[in-house]
């Protein structure tokens, strides 16, 4: 959630949450709601202070004054009801307007939209398209069934098959290799979790119809362990000095992927299932932005040592999403498009989630808002699909990267004529 203080009092930051796209006007309603609110608060305060003052003032009343002192008790607890009553709605209020406000981006984060993003980075060469594209190579070595898939679950659905299973655990088990180097506790989270924590995550209100909901249950399927793991520590305090605190979650992911229709329809590139290792980090503010350049230093690491070529950009303030000030996006060269292809990105949300979620540390000279980062380690469909177009040798073979061969035991799966 938004700091309503700071976007009152400090031009740069509300300029910050406009850069995102956030209206004006909502923001002023936003403050204009915090204004009652507070008012509101002091008025229902004067009125509790008059009324406990009263209700003394009866026990020390002469008996000819007391019926006037217990009149004058019971219209100011009416009068402190009322005033209550308007305080938790102007509560309500602030915070259904300052739930749609987003975290202000960073300075340093480019204005515009998705194709105003700054490349910070570009490693690898850009090879032109091999004899098949993924979803072709997929489904002539029997790595993955869609048909199948599409016939029991729908668009978007594919059962992983063969090799492509032991692929998956290998990237799953060389990415956990990788963090725990760093730190990271592994954790398998819940898939589900609820409506709240949807919210104090930042995935709510903004990103609502992307999610699958269990109907009558108030549970919904998380599209990333990050929702999960966040909860790991809200409503706590956490010592300073032990911080950061890094996890790192491996889970199935579930997204509804509304307003891509016709979009990436082919093959395992986007669906609706998939699992990914996420890293999480709890961090002391003061270092929060070092702890970003290491989350990127880690997913530089994990594509590098496959072998892959990639680019780093630097996400443009209106591609950001609500939670996150400043994001990075790692982009894999994919040959059948002739482009480069999202395929981790880490984000700083600062005290944006935190403060939802009342996640706090605490020192000697007291406790304040943590900052929450979060990346993707390894998302495996996305990762697979790069594997099987870069790797791709003119037999219809693909390559296994060398750091991957001693997790899978194979150094390339056949192409179609060796089957």
């Amino acid at each position: 959630m938004i700091d309503l203080r700071r976007l009152r009092e400090e031009p740069a930051y509300r300029s910050g949450a406009e850069k995102k796209g956030a209206e004006p006007s909502l923001i002023d309603a936003a403050l204009e709601a915090d204004e009652r609110r507070r008012a509101a608060m002091h008025g229902a305060e004067e009125a509790r202070a008059a009324q406990n003052a009263a209700s003394k003032e009866i026990g020390r009343a002469e008996p000819n004054e007391r019926e006037s002192k217990i009149a004058e008790a019971s219209r100011l607890k009416v009068e402190l009801e009322k005033l209550e009553a308007v305080e938790a709605a102007a509560v309500e209020e602030v915070e259904e307007l300052a739930l749609q406000i987003p975290n202000p981006a960073h300075d340093s984060v480019p204005a515009g939209g998705e194709d105003n993003f700054i490349t910070e980075k570009e490693v690898g060469e850009q090879t032109p398209p091999r004899e098949y594209d993924h979803a072709e190579l997929g489904e002539l070595l029997g790595l993955v069934d869609s048909e199948r898939a599409v016939k029991n679950s729908g668009s978007r659905f594919a059962y992983l098959m063969g090799p492509a299973v032991r692929l998956e655990f290998a990237l799953v088990q060389f990415a956990f290799d990788i963090v725990e180097k760093h730190d990271f506790v592994p954790v398998v989270p819940p898939v589900l979790v609820r409506e709240e924590m949807m919210v104090d995550a930042g995935f709510f209100p903004t990103d609502r119809h992307q999610v699958y909901e269990i109907a009558g249950d108030d549970l919904f399927l998380i599209g990333t362990s990050e929702v999960a793991l966040a909860g790991l520590h809200r409503g706590e305090r956490l010592d300073r000095d032990l911080l950061p605190i890094r996890y790192a979650g491996f889970s199935s992911c579930f997204r509804r992927e509304a307003g891509t229709y016709g979009k990436d329809t082919r093959g395992i590139f986007r669906v609706h299932q998939f699992d990914k290792v996420e890293m999480f980090s709890f961090c002391d503010p003061d270092v929060s932005w070092d702890e970003l350049e290491m989350l990127r230093s880690i997913q530089e690491e994990i594509v590098s040592s496959l072998e892959l070529p990639y680019r780093v950009i630097n996400v443009a303030s209106g591609d950001l999403g609500a939670a996150a000030a400043k994001k990075y996006d790692l982009e894999v060269w994919l040959p059948s498009e002739g482009a480069y292809r999202e395929v981790t990105s880490c984000s700083n949300y600062t005290d944006y989630s935190a403060r939802r979620m009342g996640s706090r540390y605490r020192d000697d000279e007291g406790t304040g808002l943590l900052h929450t980062l979060n990346g993707t380690a390894c998302a495996i469909s996305r990762t697979l699909v790069f594997l099987m177009e870069n790797g791709q040798q003119s037999d219809g073979s693909i390559t296994i990267p060398d750091a991957l061969r001693p997790y899978v035991g194979f150094e390339s799966i056949p192409g179609p004529q060796q089957l």
